[in-house]
């Protein structure tokens, strides 16, 4: 990485990361228009069960599977940037679709919303496997780009750009489906048209980074060496399935003998299990369970997308200074509580203008540290050599667990929690799994971080400052 990152001067790094932060702008547009809480509602006009909103939540996780394989394509190509822009652009532009049989496809007739249905999901599976073919790529360019030790004020900057992005396009959007003269359906057929224009406008952002050529990131040992030395037969007699057998084979030994990693794997996995369970459904509540209308819902979503945007960059630069583990173990155990809140949530005053915005503003809050900690410490752990097959088996381990709870979440309320304010159920017991799940990050050693003793042993120093400075400035009896 030293020798690749001499060859980009201070002002292509500069360059670069200008490019990937208006990047960001125009690709959270694009997430939010084809994602989210629209997607949600979308779905809810169609008459989609828990079931199906669970599938929903769980296909672009599960999909995952296939990110071994996107590194190893990845490591083969000799452009980041062309193959991002191949992958993504194909991805994005296949939502023309949808967007398109939205106005050609009558919305009042029923057997044109399972139609509707059953093509929304499918091109969210195809799309979501384009993107966890290109997922390890992107990561293992921007860990090149973005000095190490500039990670956690980056990504707080970059991060903290795109929510100002989601607080202004995600409410506008949500009115637009509300007062949309031919109907919420074909509203939303509109905003689908719009994110694609958004989503290939962040593409074009991606011209301006400095490319990076995978062959010179690590040309002692590529993925592709190490499961297909020079000596064995060429990829081409390979089937596809014994590719992807033997890309986990590989990965899944490098991976046990970074024990560290390995035990950072067990808590990512259980985590997001545990959050999955819940968090698809949240939106299901207030639609379905308190009625609400979805202009007000994302509403919610722009308060907790604008304090994500105010707080992650004090996030990153506290990141930076104390170490990642710490303040995922604090926030975890904090974030561990957000859905026992729901519980008070009722369709009343109090709860919609009160409740409910301090619910969204805290889980903006505090999820702002989570994505930013959690990134930081897999690109803290993660070793230089065969870093994309990293990325990509944690994004295939990290996928199944989220589609298994996002899939247990949806069978719990389809055929336990049939009265949508039952989900409250399922809310309870997703947090606790979620406090459970922070036992194994107690294990992780994060290199250059500071231990929970010593930081203890810090805290109570800087108390014990404090208290002489009080002493001695406090006047004599």
């Amino acid at each position: 990485m030293e020798q690749l990152l001499g060859k980009l001067t201070k002002t292509d790094i500069r360059r670069s990361l200008r490019a990937s932060t208006v990047d960001g702008v125009f690709a959270a547009i694009f997430t939010n228009a084809t994602g989210g809480v629209l997607l949600t509602k979308f779905m809810l006009d169609l008459e989609a069960n828990t079931l199906q909103i669970g599938l929903l939540s769980a296909i672009p996780m599960i999909v995952n599977l296939a990110q071994p394989l996107g590194a190893f394509l990845a490591d083969k190509a000799t452009s980041r940037y062309r193959y991002c822009r191949l992958v993504y652009g194909t991805s994005r532009i296949l939502w023309l679709i949808l967007g398109l049989a939205i106005f050609i496809i009558s919305p009042f007739d029923p057997f044109s919303h399972q139609t509707l249905l059953y093509l929304t999901l499918a091109i969210i599976a195809i799309t979501s496997i384009l993107g966890a073919l290109g997922g390890s790529a992107w990561m293992s360019w921007m860990a090149i780009l973005v000095p190490k030790k500039l990670r956690g004020r980056y990504f707080g900057l970059r991060n903290s750009v795109s929510s100002l992005s989601n607080l202004i396009s995600v409410p506008i959007m949500g009115i637009m489906i509300s007062y949309y003269p031919l109907g919420p359906i074909r509203g939303y057929g509109v905003i689908v048209l719009f994110g694609v224009i958004m989503g290939l406008m962040s593409l074009a952002c991606q011209y301006f980074m400095a490319d990076v050529n995978p062959q010179l990131q690590h040309p002692i040992e590529t993925l592709s060496s190490t499961i297909f030395p020079l000596k064995s037969e060429p990829i081409s007699n390979s089937s596809d399935f014994l590719l992807q057998f033997k890309l986990f084979s590989k990965i899944n030994t490098l991976i046990r003998q970074n024990s560290n990693f390995f035990i950072f794997l067990i808590y990512y996995d259980l985590w997001m299990f545990a959050v999955n369970l819940s968090l698809p459904f949240f939106s299901v509540y207030l639609l379905q369970g308190l009625k609400l209308d979805v202009s007000l819902v994302t509403l919610y979503a722009s308060l907790q997308a604008g304090i994500y945007m105010l707080v992650l960059p004090r996030w990153g630069r506290l990141a930076d200074r104390i170490g990642n583990r710490p303040l995922l173990l604090l926030i975890g155990m904090i974030v561990s509580t957000i859905p026992l809140l729901w519980i008070e949530a009722h369709h009343n005053s109090f709860s919609i203008w009160v409740l409910l915005p301090f619910l969204y503003l805290f889980m903006g809050g505090t999820w702002a540290a989570l994505d930013l900690c959690n990134q930081n410490l897999q690109m803290a752990l993660v070793p230089l050599r065969n870093q994309a097959s990293y990325f990509a088996f944690t994004s295939a381990s990290t996928g199944i667990s989220s589609a298994l709870g996002t899939t247990t979440g949806g069978i719990l309320a389809q055929f336990v929690c049939k009265n949508p304010e039952n989900l409250l159920v399922l809310f309870a017991l997703s947090s606790v799994l979620m406090l459970t799940a922070l036992l194994p990050l107690t294990l992780t050693q994060e290199p250059g971080g500071q231990s929970a003793k010593h930081l203890l042993q810090k805290f109570g120093n800087v108390l014990r400052i404090n208290r002489t400075i009080t002493l001695k400035n406090k006047p004599a009896a």
